[in-house]
This record gives C-alpha cells, sequence and structure tokens, in this order.
C-alpha cells in the first residue's frame, strides 16, 4: 500500500523550516500532501491562491509532493487521499502542549490515521510564519527565512 502522509498548515507565508520537513517527509513517504487550509476565522496575510502558488514553486525539485488546500475537518481531507500519517512540526517544546492535543483529537476522530512528529533541522529552529510576516511587514530582510518565490510574491503583495 502507497504511504501517502499530509503535512497540513496555513503557510502563510511557507518558510525555509517548513521546506525543511517537506524534504524530509519526501524521503520517509511514497508521497506528502501539503494540505492549506482555508480557515474562514483567520485573517491570512496572503490570500489561499498565493499560497499555493508559493508552496507549488517551492517544491518544484520534489517529485512525489502536491499540494492542495482544504476547508474541513484534517482527518475527513486524510481520509479523502487515503493519508495515513500526518505530519506535524514541533520547533520548541512550548508547541508540543497543542500538537499533543490535536494529535489526540484526530487520533479520536479517526483512529487510522497517525500523527508523526518532525523536528526541524537546527539552523531552522526559530523560523515561523509569524516571525517573517513582521519582519516582513516593518521593512526587514526575510531572505535566510523563506524561498526565493516567496520574497517575489511578497513584493507583489500590498502591505496590509
Amino acid at each position: 500500500m502507497k504511504k501517502i502522509a499530509i503535512y497540513p498548515g496555513s503557510f502563510d507565508p511557507i518558510t525555509n523550516g517548513h521546506l525543511d520537513l517537506i524534504k524530509r517527509a519526501s524521503k520517509l513517504f511514497d508521497e506528502v500532501i501539503i494540505a492549506i487550509t482555508q480557515n474562514a476565522n483567520k485573517s491570512s496575510f496572503l490570500s489561499i491562491d498565493q499560497r499555493v502558488d508559493a508552496v507549488n514553486k517551492s517544491i518544484t525539485a520534489l517529485d512525489n509532493t502536491r499540494v492542495l488546500s482544504f476547508d474541513s475537518l484534517l482527518v475527513d481531507f486524510a481520509s479523502e487521499h487515503n493519508a495515513q500519517i500526518i505530519i506535524r512540526g514541533l520547533r520548541a517544546v512550548s508547541d508540543f502542549e497543542y500538537e499533543f492535543q490535536l494529535s489526540g483529537m484526530n487520533k479520536r476522530l479517526n483512529p487510522g490515521i497517525e500523527t508523526l512528529f518532525m523536528t526541524p533541522s537546527e539552523e531552522f529552529a526559530n523560523i515561523s510564519s509569524s516571525l517573517v510576516r513582521e519582519i516582513y511587514t516593518l521593512g526587514g530582510d526575510i531572505s535566510a527565512f523563506v524561498p526565493d518565490s516567496v520574497k517575489i510574491i511578497l513584493h507583489k503583495t500590498p502591505l496590509k
């Protein structure tokens, strides 16, 4: 059976830390679906189309990955795509409590789907989308934190 993993998130924007996990996961699974949430309750910096575009442009070298957006329960989305694994990134101990709760809830909703926690490589451990957005909106250089495709998209997007 083909092992399919889902790496969900808002990716607003995708960072080099996200890419690190995607590249490493692509070596572990037959297919990795990067699942971008369309959370109506949360205002996004980039539109869903911009986020999908940015991720697609960032993963062109990876043959076994694809990008999809979703606005349903993650476990339902995973089932629809025959995924058995949900990948979650843990940057710090502070991430663990929330991710552990989420993992437990997903397991109750669908016992057939496992959660795999991955930590980023050391050089990416302090990068987050929210910090990238803050640095960018304050005029700072984000070159070390995001792929070139993200910088191009951000520079075309008016600041909110």
